[in-house]
């Protein structure tokens, strides 16, 4: 974490939308304002290519709550202004490209090898480790699939005086001219006919059935094996647990099925700035990215196994990844090359090695990927909230996919309903609303900012150069938007 005043400074080039938005109203400028929560951005002019200074201040300003804005850009010297920005050039240079960046941690981790067995109570998002084969019929006997009179032959049918439950062991058969009472999923007795709906007969004085309309054998009765024969192959190893899996899996005889663990993630939360309760002061700001990660790493496929908070101290982070049995460790902030900025020391002295140092999208730059064990990874999430959702969804989401054993999602597009500004040469991901096939752009989306992203449906892939309305965009999900809340499939 860069400390304050390192920046003297302060260029509309080198700042965001939001960013160059306010700073060109506090000088008096004619900006218009955006439309509200559901606006697009402001007409502002874009930042200019000639360097990425601003996603170096980003990395400095690590902010977990509601920092990050340009008020930590002043004092210091030219020199150090420079220096951060020739450091800045240097990231850029070497930061990867988004769709790359996300190809690059989908094949970071291999699937795992040993699959475990797992209650259908616990298998609810895991992905099936072998092919489900129905281990009985579906149905397994006949059964009726209305309530009414099951009747055989031609009626009118005398009624016998005792009906057929469901549970029930065979009933006795029927001859010719007989009927009984029979519930919903009762087995059926021999030699029946068919099924006729209690809507559909009626009795006499002398309790004699008939019959309100056309009786066609085999009516209303679900016959042995309808669905599936006993070894039918039912779903397809790498299939999604879904809550109708799961119901097909317990109609077909299982208790338990052979899934892929789920992987196990670890939080580290750096700062010392940090405030767990209570209103900011005195220089503090509330912690947003400890509540906020467990949940989404959950949303995403894995099973959180600790949130730790290490303040800004370097020998606790390194403790912290040695001792870790976590598959992916997440950490916030800390990504830049500021005094209190430990990841890239501690990840060198730890001899890991790093995968993506950086990314081209806004927001999210200083982000990185890296392998600190054989089997342990680690995504460093910038600081500033939105900015760790862009990283999440980034380099977690993919990695946690493949650890997972699931399947990319299809990608599809829905065209801009309004402009979107975007970067000269990154990617930019903007919170949207999905309203009548078509992407509404969030109005706050600057990389400290949640109040888009709380009400977002998904978020819109913006190229540089930025996007007109109409124009197709590609749309990212958010786990919840489909699955609900705390649903770990997507």
């Amino acid at each position: 974490m860069t400390a304050p005043g390192q920046y003297e400074e302060v260029d509309l080039d080198d700042l965001d939308v939001e960013e160059a938005l306010a700073l060109a109203k506090e000088g008096g400028a004619q900006v218009p304002d955006g439309p509200g929560a559901t606006g697009g951005s402001p007409a502002v002019p874009p930042p200019s290519p000639r360097d990425g200074s601003r996603d170096s201040r980003e990395q400095g300003q690590h902010t977990a709550g509601t920092a990050g804005t340009a008020a930590g850009a002043t004092g210091g010297t030219a020199a150090g202004t420079s220096r951060a920005r020739t450091a800045a050039e240097h990231g850029h240079h070497r930061a990867t490209p988004w769709p790359e960046a996300r190809a690059l941690a989908g094949r970071a981790s291999r699937r795992p090898d040993a699959p475990v067995s797992v209650s259908l109570d616990d298998a609810l998002g895991l992905v099936l480790a072998a092919p489900l084969a129905a281990l009985t019929d579906l149905p397994s006997f006949d059964t009726s699939a209305m309530d009414g009179w099951a009747v055989a032959g031609p009626g009118p049918w005398a009624v016998r005086a005792e009906g057929i439950l469901a549970g029930h062991a065979e009933p006795e058969p029927l001859t010719d001219g007989e009927a009984v009472r029979i519930a919903t999923g009762a087995r059926i007795p021999q030699d029946v006919t068919a099924v006729i709906r209690s809507e559909h007969g009626r009795t006499d004085e002398k309790e004699r059935l008939h019959a309100t309309r056309e009786v066609v054998p085999g009516q209303d009765i679900r016959p042995r094996g309808q669905e599936c024969r006993s070894g039918d192959p039912l779903l397809q190893r790498g299939t999604v647990v879904t809550p109708a899996v799961l119901g097909l899996a317990a109609a077909a005889g299982y208790d338990t099925v052979s899934a892929l663990p789920r992987p196990r993630a670890e939080v580290l939360v750096l700062g010392d700035e940090l405030l767990t309760e209570g209103l900011p002061h005195d220089g503090l700001i509330r912690d947003a990215l400890g509540p906020m990660l467990p949940s989404w790493l959950r949303a995403l496929g894995a099973d959180v196994i600790a949130v730790r908070r290490l303040g800004d101290d370097a020998e606790a982070l390194r403790k912290a990844l040695k001792n870790s049995a976590a598959d992916l460790v997440v950490t916030t902030g800390g990504t830049a090359a500021g005094p209190v900025d430990h990841v890239h020391p501690t990840l060198r002295r730890i001899g890991a090695e790093l995968l993506v140092d950086g990314v081209k999208v806004r927001p999210g730059h200083p982000m990185l990927l890296a392998r600190t064990k054989e089997n342990q990874h680690l995504v460093g999430l910038p600081g500033n909230p939105l900015a760790a959702v862009s990283g999440l969804l980034t380099l977690a989401e993919p990695l946690l996919r493949t650890l997972a054993g699931r399947a990319a999602p299809e990608t599809y597009t829905l065209p801009l309903k309004e402009t979107v500004h975007g970067h000269p040469y990154d990617t930019r991901l903007i919170p949207v609303v999905l309203r009548e096939d078509r992407a509404v752009p969030l109005h706050y989306n600057g990389p400290a900012m949640l109040r888009g992203i709380a009400v977002a449906d998904a978020l819109a892939v913006v190229p540089p150069g930025g996007a007109r309305p109409g124009q197709e965009l590609e749309i990212l999900d958010l786990p919840w938007a489909t699955a609900g809340i705390g649903a770990c499939f997507t």
